[in-house]
């Protein structure tokens, strides 16, 4: 078994929610899979550089090719920018293709995800890169993919806010897009992480504080599975 662990905090360990989450699960998970391989990448400390016109272009070629699987990429590359596009790219292609279970931490930032996640995100979306070649079926439909969010505020189901969570929807869809069975995605959220900071949701604290052991005990059996 292999864990794909992916931090998007910009937080230091000690302040962010999602970073001691996810060290939680995979404290578990290592604990019920002593055999596993983990795999972490953190996005914060190690960026994934953002696209250029060349990775576009080699995108495009490789769409009018018919999607093509990433090991017949290099010969469709036609300059030193396009090779340099793939060298950044195969890696976390390889990575995720590769994974057993993804564990991604991602706080709320202004509503939806980290920068830093999002240029994961747009990287790894290569035309063709989980498209079995021969059934057209996604390569990922029996990966797991857990999703640990944080958010300083309460947008969940009920609260006020509520319609201005931005995050969980799109990371539903788009990992649903990308080929994950509805029952392989699993998303858990503690809410109203700045309780401490934030001057309009004081008296919550006891919200807070079980929202928190909610996703904890979440995280737990999810690793243990």
């Amino acid at each position: 078994m292999t864990l794909l662990h992916i931090d998007s905090s910009a937080d230091l360990p000690a302040d962010s929610v999602t970073r001691r989450l996810t060290d939680l699960y995979m404290t578990t998970w290592r604990t019920a899979h002593t055999d596993g391989t983990h795999r972490h990448r953190d996005l914060s400390a190690d960026p994934v550089p953002p696209l250029t016109a060349a990775y576009t272009t080699l995108g495009r070629r490789v769409e009018r090719e018919g999607l093509v699987p990433p090991d017949k990429v290099p010969a469709l590359i036609e300059n030193a920018a396009e090779e340099r596009e793939w060298r950044l790219t195969l890696p976390l292609l390889t990575e995720l293709r590769s994974a057993d279970t993804v564990l991604l931490g991602v706080p709320m930032y202004n509503l939806s995800v980290p920068a830093s996640l999002k240029a994961w995100i747009d990287r790894v979306t290569f035309p063709g890169a989980f498209s079995d070649p021969d059934s057209g079926e996604s390569l990922l439909r029996g990966t797991r993919v857990v999703v640990v969010m944080a958010r300083g505020g309460g947008y969940g189901p009920g609260a006020p806010l509520e319609h201005c969570d931005f995050q969980t929807p799109y990371l539903r869809a788009y990992f649903g897009r990308l080929g994950v069975a509805s029952d392989r995605l699993h998303l858990v959220a503690a809410e109203l992480t700045r309780i401490d900071v934030l001057p309009q949701p004081a008296g919550l604290e006891h919200l807070a504080a079980n929202s928190l052991s909610r996703a904890r005990a979440a995280v737990t059996e999810l690793a243990a599975a």
